[in-house]
């Protein structure tokens, strides 16, 4: 959640440290640029900032941001994150980890930031791959993925990061690709306005590892072929004109040429990133290439609810209030005193 606390005005250099020691051509070198960006706009100082990450290439991110930073350990961000934002709800914190940190050892975690609903930035670098210990398929794999610990292709289901966060009563999510700047900017503003847990999930190729996992979006004119920005009160149409849509059918969404089969503007959904039920939120952050579907980009999902941290502190004041102590002094005096000579 953003903070006021000065009326100075930053620049992205303010925010920048060191010198960046990805591959290159990786997807992490576009996301920090796009981050810094955002931090400047937001005008959040970088001494109200802390940037936490876990154990991966993405999670290098804090030694080159100019603001309080911890590299923690493998999976525990989100937990180190979350400690840090009950003692000062005030700071400002981005989580970065990546999808093996994130969601296999971090995975437990990730969710019950979600259903806590703490007031944490929860950046999500989705590569599909564990790209520091070279090249072992991660738990956002495809099903028959071969790399170096699948050599015959993974026989396994991968997390989808949009089911995961909502299946555990996540209330922001969004998405971009990491080559795409003023997008992963407009969302990573928008989460940070949110109050809550807000999950941005960024798509990025490992050009070592898995180059061309997301070949179809990753470049502006596929997507504006593959994908569909979403935008609230605006209709959900895509395509190179905006000739296409999407409309309900059933229990599912279909795309349609606007024009053909008698559908018009008027049939297209509209999108409400804040309607409290999720049901279109979902189906929206689902959709993918391989079905006929064009991949939603930006906020799909920004629904207000109360906050870990301020419930856990008002829940404090609260019993302070009504004992006859508050401070360790007093406790020792609530009961019979002697004094040993």
């Amino acid at each position: 959640m953003v903070q006021s606390y000065t009326a100075m005005e930053y620049t992205a250099s303010d925010y920048k440290k060191g010198q960046p020691r990805w591959c290159p051509g990786c997807g992490d070198h576009s996301f920090l640029a796009s981050m810094q960006k955002a931090m400047v706009e937001l005008g959040v100082a970088p001494y109200e900032t802390a940037v936490i990450s876990g154990i991966g290439c993405s999670s290098r991110l804090p030694y080159y941001v100019s603001t309080y930073a911890m590299q923690t350990i493998h999976g525990r961000a989100a937990a180190v994150a979350t400690g840090a934002k009950v003692v000062n709800p005030t700071l400002t914190i981005w989580q970065i980890s990546g999808d093996g940190d994130g969601l296999a050892i971090g995975g437990n975690h990730f969710i019950h930031a979600m259903r806590r609903n703490i007031d944490l930035n929860i950046i999500l670098l989705n590569n599909r791959i564990y790209g520091l210990t070279k090249g072992q398929y991660s738990p956002t794999s495809p099903r028959g993925f071969v790399s170096k610990s699948s050599p015959y292709g993974t026989v396994e289901d991968p997390f989808r990061p949009a089911e995961l966060c909502f299946g555990a009563r996540g209330r922001f999510f969004a998405r971009s690709v990491a080559s795409d700047s003023p997008e992963t900017i407009k969302i990573l503003k928008a989460a940070c306005h949110h109050k809550g847990a807000a999950v941005c999930e960024i798509l990025q190729n490992c050009m070592i590892f898995n180059n061309g996992a997301y070949d179809p979006i990753y470049t502006r004119e596929g997507r504006s072929k593959h994908a569909i920005y979403v935008e609230d009160g605006k209709p959900l149409v895509f395509g190179e004109h905006n000739e296409y849509g999407l409309v309900q059918e059933g229990f599912g969404l279909k795309v349609v040429e606007i024009g053909k089969d008698g559908y018009t503007l008027d049939d297209i959904l509209v999108h409400d990133s804040h309607n409290p039920d999720n049901t279109l939120q979902l189906k929206l952050a689902m959709m993918d290439n391989e079905h006929g579907f064009p991949v939603a980009l930006g906020v799909i999902r920004d629904v207000e609810a109360p906050t870990y941290e301020q419930a856990l502190n008002d829940q404090i004041e609260e019993v302070k209030a009504k004992k006859k102590y508050h401070n360790f002094t007093e406790l020792l005096e609530t009961n019979d005193i002697w004094e040993v000579k």
